[in-house]
């Protein structure tokens, strides 16, 4: 059954070329054209993942995203952005978007990174206990934890610890930390981290992975404690507690 889409995109020529774009890769698209309209397309037929542009006029994308993961909703949100400082970028994520493409862009990275989300949601919806012998748990873990650094997740609730502080991640920021904490001590390179995180690598000039790199730290370190997610300048990351 195809993937059904839900886009937001106030400009005319963007959401109509970007809708037919999608539906003749085989998705079913409902395409509207500001925030209001989104939240009640998303209330009425809940879709498989959203495209929201962040500019709209009344409620914006960014105000969509937070009224839904708000409300629970953990569809797989893209967020379409002209804005290209990092400080924007990351009022995406932490409105709880999973990842953002910037204006102006390619349509198949669009479909790359859709490709990507679906996969990864779909993983997580089918995904079983980890392969890890189990631990003792923080309160209100339930499944088996995965350790390294001082950090604990919980792959089948989603759920992180730096010691007993709860962390609070997008997707996207869980996704990247277990891999860095499945690999601990390993540096990992660039084209791998895309490769296993979004399934496409966007190449050398992208930011998306320093971004994502840099909001996880803020969520992790703490005063007086060592960083745990280092740079291996030219090759990519690695998580170790020096």
């Amino acid at each position: 059954m195809a993937h059904t889409v839900l886009l937001a995109e106030d400009d005319r020529a963007i959401r109509n070329a970007l809708e037919r774009a999608l539906t003749l890769e085989g998705y079913r698209v409902t395409a509207v054209a500001d925030g209001v309209e989104a939240l009640a397309q998303a209330h009425r037929t809940p879709p498989d993942v959203l495209v929201l542009d962040v500019m709209m006029p009344g409620i914006d994308g960014l105000q969509v995203c937070r009224v839904l993961r708000a409300e629970g909703d953990n569809t797989p949100i893209l967020m379409l952005t002209a804005l290209v400082e990092t400080q924007d970028r990351i009022a995406g994520l932490d409105a709880g978007a999973d990842d953002y493409v910037v204006k102006p862009f390619d349509v198949e990275e669009v479909f790359a990174r859709l490709r990507a989300l679906l996969r990864r949601s779909g993983e997580t919806n089918g995904a079983g206990a980890s392969a890890d012998a189990p631990r003792p748990a923080p309160a209100g873990a339930t499944g088996r934890l995965i350790e390294a650094a001082g950090l604990r997740m919980d792959p089948q609730a989603r759920r992180a610890w730096r010691g007993e502080r709860e962390l609070e991640l997008t997707r996207t920021e869980f996704e990247l930390l277990e891999l860095l904490v499945r690999n601990a001590g390993i540096v990992l390179d660039h084209a791998t981290i895309y490769d296993k995180i979004w399934g496409y690598d966007f190449g050398p000039g992208s930011k998306n992975l320093a971004v994502y790199v840099g909001y996880l730290r803020r969520k992790l370190d703490e005063p007086g404690a060592p960083q745990l997610i280092h740079t291996v300048r030219g090759v990519g990351y690695v998580l170790r507690e020096d």
